[in-house]
Formats: C-alpha cells, sequence, structure tokens
C-alpha cells in the first residue's frame, strides 16, 4: 500500500484529488494539510511515500516544505501541484527537490501517471514538467536573469497586487527582508516600478495578461 499526503488550501481542490487518486486500491491517503505548516508536519509524522504539494499555501510554501522534505524524508516523492503554467516557478520547485510539477488544470488528465511513476521512482514525461522553451526574453532592456525562490515569489505577489505586508504575512518574512528581496528582484531586472515588475510577470508566465 503507498501512502500519500494532499496538501492544499481548497477543500474541494483536496477533496477532487482524493477523488482520483482513491480510484487506486493500492494507494491510501494518510493526511491532508490546508497549510504549509501542516503539511510538513504531517510529511515527518506519515512518512508518505508521495506528497502532493500546492506551490502557494498559506504559512510557508510549497516549494519551502519540498526543501524541507527532501532534507528529512529522502524517500518521499514531492509533486507540486500549480495553477500557474509558469516556466519560472516549475523550474525553481524542480531545484526545490520536487520530482515533478503538474498544472492544476491537468490533474483529472494526468494525475494518476504522475502519482504512479513517482510511486514507481520513474520519470514522469507528461504534463508541464517538460515545459515549451519559448527562448529567453528581454524585459526592460536588460537580458534575461535568473531570480531566486523567494524574489520570484515575491515578485509574483507584488505583479498581483499584494503590498509589502501582504506579502511579509504570506511567507512569514519581516517587512526588512521582504523589501531587500523585492529590491534586489527589481535591481536584477532594471526595473523601477511596480508597472515594470507586472510587465515582467506576465512575459515569464507568473500571472495572467
Amino acid at each position: 500500500m503507498k501512502r500519500i499526503l494532499i496538501a492544499d488550501d481548497h477543500d474541494a481542490v483536496r477533496s477532487g484529488l482524493r477523488a482520483i487518486l482513491e480510484q487506486r486500491p493500492d494507494w491510501s491517503i494518510v493526511a491532508e494539510a490546508a497549510d504549509g505548516r501542516a503539511a510538513l508536519q504531517a510529511a515527518l509524522r506519515e512518512r508518505p511515500d508521495v506528497a502532493i504539494l500546492d506551490l502557494f499555501m498559506p504559512g510557508i510554501t510549497g516549494l519551502e516544505v519540498t526543501k524541507q522534505i527532501k532534507k528529512n524524508l529522502r524517500e518521499t516523492g514531492v509533486l507540486i501541484f500549480t495553477v500557474q503554467d509558469s516556466e519560472v516557478l516549475a523550474q525553481e520547485a524542480l531545484r526545490s527537490g520536487a520530482r515533478a510539477v503538474l498544472v492544476k488544470s491537468d490533474a483529472s488528465k494526468l494525475l494518476l501517471a504522475a502519482v504512479r511513476a513517482l510511486v514507481d521512482r520513474k520519470p514522469f514525461p507528461g504534463g508541464r514538467v517538460c515545459l515549451k522553451s519559448e527562448g529567453k526574453p528581454e524585459y526592460e532592456g536588460k537580458p534575461y536573469v535568473r531570480l531566486s525562490t523567494r524574489e520570484t515569489l515575491i515578485v509574483k505577489l507584488a505583479a498581483e497586487g499584494f503590498t509589502s505586508k501582504e506579502i511579509c504575512a504570506f511567507l512569514s518574512s519581516n517587512l526588512k527582508t521582504t523589501e531587500t528581496h523585492r529590491s534586489s528582484a527589481m535591481l536584477k531586472l532594471g526595473v523601477h516600478s511596480v508597472a515594470g515588475l507586472v510587465r515582467y510577470a506576465v512575459r515569464a508566465n507568473l500571472i495572467d495578461p
């Protein structure tokens, strides 16, 4: 019996995932969590074979949970589940230790295959892990630069209209640290306003245009 953890802050999403996964009698949902801290605690307690983590959860993000799982539970395969079809975030997720990234709109078609690949310790060839390459765009006249995970998250949230204080609450960070990351991202990108961050976020598929 393979053991699975589901973590998403929406009850309906967790119910939908459970309904799909319970099609397999040899898989068991051993825990559910509605925020990042609860997800990490459940993972450490239950030691699941597979952890399905929403990318953006209250408390700590799916990326941070992934890093902790890979540090403490090397046998647990992590599937990042996200509404964002973003190459930037997907690559950050894989660098953080996730073995697969699945866009939520693909769940009904590909979730079983993705989890089966993790259970069998095989590569997952479908979904949006192998994202299409459209070349490296330019932003504000500067060549493409790689932002850190935290910088990417802060740019995304800022582009969506969150204030610095709201971003602090979402990321469990202090104001000074958040503003430092934001300033660093803007410096790397060569932008000087929220409008510039929005343009970058749209072109990098962090937010919808």
